[in-house]
């Protein structure tokens, strides 16, 4: 219902309170402190001024002069102002709207506001958001949502209490309640997760790379769950977060049976240069890598299983080391790319790829960051044209929980990998970060870091080691302020499986966004100095 004035809301209650008799003092009682002038059982005399006022407007007639207007005031007299032109709400339930309305648009109130800066940003940059103009000491609700690519909603919700200002702001303010608590500045974004009723097993990755997801928040009246009930919006703002600056170049790469995607920084160059690898999930992500290109940096997405365009069943690896290799030299030999300042970066089976490259022969890497990988591999990466065993072949190390869901983690300790798939990693002459959650549940990432810091130190080249663990983090560790999943859908066909990257929000959202700056750094000290 449209907002009423303050005079509207006066009159309302004074003939509310009069019909329904038996509801009369909680009326009263309800609205004292934000109606001025309603006192007791009764309206002083400003509030008959208004009341006047609102006769003459409605009729044309002034009120004969000396009418008190009473709480009591008989039936007879409330019909004969109804006839007037008075409408009066028969409804508790609509008069306690109406007073709620008072409350926050009130004449004498300025609306709430919600701001957020900026409203449109990279994915890893923070946005400050505040409250302002709210009632002191009020309680209320944070809510964010927003759509993934395929169109599912992903929302988070977060109470705050505004100060005797009536400002709350998230930078130095801490939720009390909602899908996070504690002051945690980007908290409404880390958090999302797939709406209640939606499809099962979401995990949430960018497809489209040159469209933002654009998140609405909502500021809502009182401490409240979103999926619950009425909520009364008091203030809403959007913002877009994008994985790619202005001006950057997407090229799609097929070339000499290269499948991939290259992010070109805007300018003439010349630039260093990234080989970005993902896992065993297959097809081709661009996000990271455009992310990456907006810091400045050549890169180069490159699928290598489950695409279309790759050789063979999509279910089968059917690339073998001359096929990374090319990929690796067609960013060296990239015009606007420095030639001897190119790295690679792999997250789970990406990481495994990385470190084995880095061995070829006539690839020389300036730097490795591995992500939560194995140093081996139960599939066979070969040049031969036959194609390797299904990735589903190797089910003894495979572990279930409670639920049935899967736990992969067995199937990359050291121990359990084929001995002639381990990397020689007393071969590596560039400098190596290793990143470890330690709540993967998805990769021995803990065993894999520890043999990787061994065969190093044994061949003499502790120094090219960093390694980087992060307690309470899970195996996804993305660009920072990404919503985060415990578990989402592995495969459909030929049986569903939802798998278990493990890793618990607030420490994994803290590791996203703490490896991220340290990645950049790294690049930055390796690539470019």
């Amino acid at each position: 219902m449209p907002s009423l004035t303050r005079e509207a809301h006066c009159c309302h209650l004074v003939v509310e309170s009069v019909r329904s008799s038996a509801g009369r003092s909680f009326f009263l009682s309800e609205t004292r402190g934000f109606l001025p002038g309603l006192e007791g059982p009764a309206l002083a005399s400003g509030s008959v001024e208004i009341l006047t006022k609102i006769h003459k407007r409605k009729t044309g007639r002034p009120f004969r002069d000396g009418i008190m207007f009473r709480a009591h005031v008989s039936v007879r007299t409330m019909r004969q102002l109804f006839k007037a032109g008075f409408r009066v709400d028969w409804e508790l339930a609509g008069l306690q709207r109406h007073t709620g309305a008072v409350r926050w648009k009130s004449n004498t109130r300025p609306a709430p506001v919600l701001t957020a800066a900026p409203l449109r940003s990279l994915v890893d940059e923070p946005v400050s958001i505040r409250g302002h103009l709210l009632p002191p000491r009020c309680p209320v609700t944070l809510c964010a949502r927003m759509h993934s690519d395929e169109g599912d909603l992903w929302e988070s919700f977060a109470h705050y209490n505004a100060n005797e200002s009536g400002v709350f702001c998230l930078t130095s303010d801490p939720s009390v309640g909602g899908s996070y608590v504690g002051c945690q500045p980007m908290g409404l974004f880390w958090s999302m997760q797939p709406a209640p009723g939606g499809r099962e097993g979401l995990r949430l990755r960018k497809k489209n790379v040159e469209a933002p997801f654009t998140v609405r928040i909502s500021l809502l009246e009182g401490h409240v769950s979103p999926s619950r009930g009425q909520l009364n919006e008091l203030a809403a703002v959007s913002t877009e977060r994008w994985y790619v600056a202005p001006e950057v170049k997407r090229i799609d790469i097929r070339q000499n049976g290269i499948v991939g995607t290259l992010l070109v920084p805007p300018g003439p160059g010349p630039f260093p240069a990234l080989l970005d690898l993902w896992g065993m999930g297959g097809g081709l992500l661009e996000y990271r890598s455009s992310l990456l290109a907006s810091k400045g940096y050549v890169s180069l997405s490159l699928a290598y299983f489950g695409h279309k365009d790759l050789p063979g069943p999509p279910d089968r690896f059917t690339v073998g080391d001359s096929y990374f290799k090319a990929a690796f030299q067609l960013l060296q030999d990239h015009p606007q790319v420095v030639s001897d300042r190119v790295g690679i970066i792999g997250l789970s089976f990406g990481s495994y790829l990385a470190l084995r490259i880095a061995t070829i022969p006539g690839v020389k890497p300036s730097c490795l960051v591995c992500i939560n990988g194995p140093v081996g591999s139960t599939w066979s990466v070969t040049d031969s044209d036959g194609m390797t065993e299904h990735f589903d072949s190797f089910q003894n190390y495979w572990n279930f929980d409670d639920e049935g869901r899967v736990i992969f983690k067995e199937v990359s300790l050291p121990a359990n990998l084929p001995p002639d798939s381990i990397v020689q990693l007393e071969k590596l002459d560039c400098p190596v970060m290793y990143i470890v959650g330690e709540d993967d549940l998805s990769a021995s990432s803990i065993e894999n870091a520890d043999l990787i810091e061994e065969r190093l130190r044994s061949a003499g080249k502790s120094h090219l080691f960093t390694r980087l663990s992060y307690p309470g983090a899970g195996h996804l560790i993305e660009p920072p302020y990404s919503p985060s999943v415990r578990s989402s859908m592995w495969s459909v066909k030929p049986k569903k499986l939802i798998t278990l990257w493990g890793g618990h929000p607030a420490p994994h959202a803290a590791a996203q966004e703490d490896a991220w700056n340290k990645i950049l750094d790294y690049f930055e000290e390796n690539l470019r100095s």
